[in-house]
């Protein structure tokens, strides 16, 4: 009786829990009688338009709850359970939520980032559902990660650098319309913002109107550049701070692809990110420079054949159309994969320059590993000549049959004969186990660098022409050359760095041969990272 006049609710509860045993009734429901207990004056103003809690000192309640349960806890199951789910920090956190919402006893919320400034600025009339008031602290001199375009006579945020400042801080978004710095208007100029930007130190108060756009995660790519960029020699960069500067063969992040001129990137290094051209914005620039199409001559297909007055009809490819129209390189999007062994070794470089000693030289110190390709050709075998040596004969309609349905990867014709290399024997090589070293046309890379043949192209570099000239005249020396040949040693450098103005995009090791030693070693021991380190190559070899 003392009970149910001073708390009826938990004179209530404990008659049901005593009341337990008798029902055969689980805890779960006791503590569901109890909760509809509690809220049983709520139930009864259902219907009225605004609810209100019942009480604010449900915790209080539980404890004398608890109280009245300890001396039977012992003797009954349900008791003990029972007080300890009322204990759990989870339960005891939701009443004081409860109590809290009820009371309507709110914490003071967080001051603003604003709240140093000005009292007078802060009581300026502006709507409060439009406008923000953003604070930011910096250094001058100091880049925020921020561009700008005017948009309807207004300065509107066009993009925030992944990584920088304002890209960490989250405060300001893309769209957001800048209105005044430090209590100043700031006009409709975006260099004049960004250079007030930049030269204020300390507290800076952006007043914005925001963009009110939702967020979204842009998809990022790595990309191996295939070109030199300097932002502060470009003069389309909208500032040329933010830019990003890089060179022919760098790997690059991509974070943001959305605008259609400018991408957002960083070096794989690390750093900050910054602004670089986009592939199409590059390509319309370039699209304005005479491209070198020189190679159409380039040096014969097969070594030794000489006579200025017999018929050469210079390298063809299959599909070659095809390719050419994606010629112009300028990002080529990369994946990182773990140590493989390549496939094909390509050999690449100008007539003369050693590229057919250093296959040899390879094919020889490991023979078990390396394989090569034998020449089809459409002449007469000599007499003492056996097909399948030094070359696998066949006839001149076979030839073009085979020619005609793509079936060799390059071919030439010399002294009325056909000669080439057929894509069959490529993978017989490779069907061993080898690696097939390949010594062909640049052009054959087009076909060649897919994940078909999984290629590792080296580009064998002429030196100097005074190094080249005293390398001619030290093997004239030993007897390997029999005279100076001025002529062909100025063609070679000429040559080697028309191939690799046009071709440099596809090679993924250049060594100068300045030295048949050095260079084999240096081949050699990339050969041998290969299967140790991880390498980088083209996405769609792996997707």
């Amino acid at each position: 009786g003392s009970l149910t006049a001073r708390c009826p609710q938990r004179a209530v509860s404990l008659s049901i829990l005593l009341l337990c045993p008798y029902f055969k009734t689980n805890w779960f429901q006791v503590l569901n009688w109890i909760c509809c207990v509690i809220e049983l004056q709520a139930h009864e103003q259902f219907e009225e338009p605004k609810l209100e809690a019942v009480r604010e000192n449900n915790v209080e309640l539980v404890q004398d709850i608890l109280k009245e349960l300890s001396p039977i806890a012992h003797s009954s199951q349900a008791a003990d359970e029972l007080v300890r789910i009322l204990k759990e920090p989870h339960f005891q956190s939701l009443l004081e939520t409860h109590d809290s919402v009820a009371s309507k006893n709110y914490e003071t919320p967080p001051p603003s980032p604003c709240s140093f400034m000005d009292a007078a600025l802060n009581n300026q009339p502006v709507p409060p559902d439009a406008v923000r008031m953003v604070g930011i602290r910096k250094v001058s001199g100091e880049h925020l990660g921020v561009t700008f375009r005017v948009e309807n006579g207004e300065l509107v945020i066009a993009r925030i650098l992944h990584g920088g400042m304002i890209d960490q801080q989250g405060l300001l978004h893309v769209g957001d319309i800048i209105k005044e710095v430090n209590g100043k208007e700031v006009g409709n100029d975006p260099k004049v913002l960004q250079e007030m930007l930049k030269e204020a130190s300390g507290s800076v108060v952006l007043k914005i109107l925001p963009s009110y756009q939702e967020p979204h995660t842009a998809r990022q790519a790595f990309v191996k550049c295939h070109f030199d960029y300097d932002p502060s020699h470009d003069n389309l960069i909208p500032c040329k701070e933010a830019g990003l500067s890089f060179n022919s063969g760098d790997i690059l992040q991509i974070f943001n692809q959305e605008d259609l001129n400018w991408w957002q990137a960083c070096h794989i290094e690390g750093g900050s990110a910054g602004l670089i051209p986009s592939q199409l914005l590059e390509e319309k620039r370039k699209a304005f420079v005479k491209r070198d199409l020189e190679l159409a001559t380039a040096g014969p297909l097969c070594a030794g054949m000489g006579g200025k007055k017999k018929k050469r009809m210079m390298y063809l490819t299959t599909k070659n159309a095809e390719f050419d129209r994606h010629e112009l390189k300028i990002y080529e999007e990369v994946a990182k994969v773990p140590p493989f062994r390549r496939k094909t070794l390509v050999l690449i470089g100008a007539q003369g320059v050693g590229r057919r000693s250093l296959k040899n030289k390879l094919m020889v110190s490991d023979s078990q590993r390396y394989g090569t390709t034998i020449p089809f050709t459409s002449r007469k075998p000599k007499v003492d000549e056996r097909d399948g040596q030094m070359y696998s004969f066949m006839t001149r309609s076979e030839m073009e049959c085979d020619i005609k349905n793509g079936r060799f990867l390059e071919h030439g014709e010399y002294d009325g004969n056909f000669y080439g290399t057929k894509i069959s024997s490529i993978h017989e090589v490779m069907d061993t186990g080898k690696i097939c070293i390949l010594d062909v046309n640049p052009q054959a890379l087009k076909v060649l660098r897919t994940s078909e043949f999984l290629p590792y192209v080296v580009f064998i570099e002429a030196p100097d022409y005074e190094v080249l000239k005293a390398m001619n005249r030290s093997a004239i020396e030993l007897g390997v050359v029999t005279k100076q040949m001025t002529v062909s040693l100025k063609r070679t450098v000429d040559e080697s760095e028309r191939i690799k103005r046009a071709y440099g995009h596809y090679f993924d090791l250049c060594i100068i041969n300045d030295g048949h030693e050095a260079a084999f070693r240096t081949l050699r021991s990339a050969l041998e990272k290969l299967t140790t380190e991880q390498q980088w190559v083209p996405v769609n070899w792996v997707f």
